[in-house]
């Protein structure tokens, strides 16, 4: 909000509102209200502080305008999206109708495109993109803004745009348009059904963000004249120019989208801000990074459309964000305003000076003044104890210390019955609410129930490891606990989907909206099998621990492999499989074993070539040096005897 200069000394000013706020500066002006810096003195901080116009109290329609104030201010209150400025507080000391909110500094979107004349397109959308997010979460509470414009969009610090006075315009229009056919609005935003018949809802602050789009693209608004009637009359009979008629190198998509939202027929518009939301969205993604990056040129011969809030204004041309009263019904003729005074009736020609009264009529006089006397004795009687004196309205505590709130309902004579109850938002041991609410009517004396928060609720954290995953996700969200993190963790020994550990631990007590984050078993790690042919059995054996497989060994005779080596194993090597899985190895005996033939009798030759059949090795041996080969008479294995392959025997022959 940027300080607006006061030439003018304001009564307000070093005012201590409510007995809790200090109006230190003004710093915005506006149709409705003025807004002020003001320091709150119970919670020792800064925030913008909106009292009403003393003109749009004056009766018949007062009462109706600051209730209807108020009922919005409390609906604003409700809003905690961070794209909106919080409502803290309303109520009504003395002459002054006023609310509290959140102070934002920084500036607000009009002055920004003042100083910059338009924004780049992609700027554009961005910006429209976190008003219509803001909008989109009061339209889901059925909460319409109906003043939708840059000076209601505060750019905080950090570059956020966040979207101020909600249902404020909406308060007082409703109340004018039912008893004086005019409705307050700023007329370059408004919607045509609520110039035409002063009904808004959702599509008519979704008309705004278009106009607003608009604006910002380039640099001026689609709607111009030279008074505020011509403007809204256009509204009413005109479609908003394309703006590539204005800066003709926008694409055909931002046309289209500037069509939908600001459509003259409400159905034809998007349902609500959260329906314009994403097609603001879905435009933005066909756009290259290049066009989102351009930047139109300020019009031929612009100059700031925010005008000196300290000059003169001049009322048939109000500056762009003014509010302005406007009639209901543009959509029909309108009297001439040589009509509109010549229907002013003239002195009436035969008035006489009325004639005095005779003496008795003193005696009238002061029989009239004796009935007076008595019925305005009854009179105060029943205004005391039956009547509006006997009531007195509960004093604003919501937000205050238990202490605090306790010690100004005393002191307004009234009785506190404090209850409590747990809130995730607001800490514990202040006010959440009264019954009744602040500035309702209550007899004097009468209870006022004060609701204090108890902070969070807090809750045990419950056990559940060793619990298999999906019966502990069910635990948890019986107990309302959230589900936070779930990380797999391989175990050899935990089956997989059992809960391993837990944080925050279980027995530990903590807010009921903590996550709670698991570790479960993914059970034995994935692996690869080994290939442990060729090694001993020992080496085999220990290179299996490594993976903590569950081995098996055989054995058997092969020519394959020597005695004690592996040479077969299943699974076999380069399977997938996880640790502590099955393997059997089979290791090497030594060759195979061959039974030994009676060779005794045969001849040397036949002899020699059975015995190598049968796998041995055969020497020969004569038993008599000089003896030529003839038959074999012994031999050196027992024929009938298991002897392994390749073992020799020792023919003997004469």
């Amino acid at each position: 909000m940027s300080s607006v200069s006061s030439t003018l000394t304001d009564p307000l000013l070093g005012r201590v509102i409510d007995g809790r706020y200090e109006v230190r500066e003004r710093v915005a002006a506006g149709g409705m209200a003025t807004v002020y810096l003001a320091f709150d003195r119970r919670l020792e901080r800064d925030v913008a502080l909106k009292v009403m116009h003393p003109h749009l109290e004056i009766d018949p329609n007062s009462r109706e305008i600051v209730a209807r104030f108020r009922r919005e201010a409390k609906a604003a209150a409700r809003l905690t999206h961070p794209g909106i400025v919080r409502v803290y507080d309303q109520g009504v000391d003395a002459d002054v109708s006023y609310l509290t909110m959140e102070y934002v500094e920084g500036e607000n979107l009009r002055e920004r495109m003042t100083h910059e004349g338009t924004l780049s397109l992609g700027e554009a959308l961005t910006t429209l993109d976190h008003v219509l997010d803001a909008l989109a979460s009061a339209h889901r509470q059925g909460l319409v803004h109906q003043d939708v414009k840059p000076e209601n969009v505060l750019i905080d610090p950090e570059g956020r745009p966040r979207v101020a006075d909600f249902g404020l315009a909406r308060a007082v229009t409703e109340v004018t348009a039912s008893t004086s056919g005019t409705i307050l609005g700023t007329v370059a935003y408004l919607g045509p059904e609520l110039i035409s018949n002063g009904h808004s809802d959702a599509r008519t602050d979704v008309y705004a963000a278009g106009v607003l789009l608009y604006e910002m693209v380039t640099g001026r608004q689609p709607h111009t004249g030279a008074t505020a009637m011509q403007v809204a009359t256009k509204h009413v009979h005109e479609d908003i120019p394309a703006p590539s008629t204005v800066v003709p190198w926008l694409p055909p998509e931002i046309d289209a989208l500037v069509e939908s939202l600001t459509a003259r027929d409400p159905d034809a518009r998007p349902a609500d801000a959260a329906a314009a939301l994403q097609l603001v969205r879905q435009t933005r993604m066909v756009l290259d990074d290049p066009t989102l990056d351009r930047r139109a040129d300020p019009p031929s011969g612009a100059h700031p459309t925010r005008v000196d809030p300290d000059a003169t204004a001049v009322l048939d041309a109000p500056a762009a964000g003014s509010t302005v009263a406007l009639p209901i019904g543009l959509g029909h003729p309108f009297p001439a305003v040589g009509q509109q005074l010549e229907e002013i009736p003239e002195d009436d020609p035969e008035a006489k000076e009325p004639q005095r009264t005779d003496r008795r009529a003193g005696w009238w006089i002061a029989a009239v003044l004796i009935a007076v006397l008595a019925l305005g004795g009854g009179g105060l009687w029943w205004y005391n104890s039956i009547g509006p004196g006997a009531y007195t309205t509960v004093p604003t505590v919501v937000g205050e210390k238990e202490a605090d709130a306790l010690t100004v309902l005393d002191g307004a004579g009234l009785i506190p019955s404090v209850e409590y109850t747990n809130d995730d938002e607001i800490p514990e041991g202040i006010v959440i609410s009264t019954d009744p609410g602040a500035q309702g009517r209550i007899e004097n004396g009468g209870t006022v129930v004060v609701t204090v928060s108890e902070g969070p609720r807090m809750s045990e954290v419950p056990n559940v490891v060793d619990a298999m995953r999906d019966e502990a996700e069910s635990t948890l969200a019986e107990l309302g606990f959230p589900l936070g993190e779930i990380t797999e963790t391989y175990s050899d020994t935990i089956p997989a989907g059992q809960v391993i550990s837990m944080t925050p631990a279980a027995g530990e007590t903590v807010r009921h909206d903590t996550p709670v984050a698991l570790e479960v078993s993914g059970g034995p790690e994935p692996i690869t099998f080994p290939d442990v042919r060729g090694m001993s059995e020992a080496d085999a054996v220990a290179e299996l621990g490594r993976y903590a497989l569950d081995v098996s060994i055989e054995r058997a005779r092969t020519d394959d492999a020597p005695k004690g080596e592996v040479y077969l194993q299943s699974p076999e090597a380069g399977a997938d499989g996880r640790r502590t899985d099955a393997i059997t190895i089979t290791v090497s005996e030594g060759p195979p074993l061959v039974t030994v033939s009676d060779y005794v009798g045969l001849g040397v030759e036949e002899a020699e070539r059975a015995a190598k059949d049968d796998g041995l090795k055969v020497e020969l041996y004569s038993k008599w040096p000089w003896s030529s080969p003839n038959s074999i008479v012994d031999q050196s294995l027992v024929p009938g005897a298991e002897v392994e392959k390749n073992t020799s025997i020792v023919l003997v022959y004469n």
